[in-house]
């Protein structure tokens, strides 16, 4: 019962900051080159805008497809876990169940770090 209790305080921890809510599409803020010819081509600096707003937007794609399937796999870890430390007794720990809450506790780890990179 105490490692039951001990599991879910910890999934817990670990998936409070998941739940906040957090801008994905903020751009960052540019700043215009001024090289030795004198003032930017203003063209040249639309285009490295667009470009890095594009690279910017597929990022966050990319950093949102990660983010899915992690908590999909964190999901699926924690229910193995409850449904190994249900078949547990107060008498018995197994190795398995000690495992599987460090993988999870490694893979909120990692959920929290990929959310908090913006």
């Amino acid at each position: 019962m105490r490692l039951k209790l001990f599991a879910l305080a910890v999934l817990l921890l670990f998936l409070a900051p998941a739940f906040t809510i957090r801008s994905f599409g903020q751009s960052p803020v540019l700043i215009p080159h001024v090289g030795p010819g004198g003032p930017p081509d203003t063209a040249e600096d639309e285009n490295r805008a667009k470009l890095e707003k594009d690279m910017a937007k597929k990022a966050n794609r990319e950093r949102q497809v990660q983010l899915q399937r992690d908590t999909d796999n964190l999901l699926k870890l924690a229910t193995e876990l409850k449904q190994s430390v249900d078949k547990s007794n107060e008498n018995t720990l197994s190795l398995d169940v000690v495992k599987k809450a460090e993988e999870i506790e490694k893979l909120a780890h990692s959920v929290k770090e990929k959310m908090k990179a913006n």
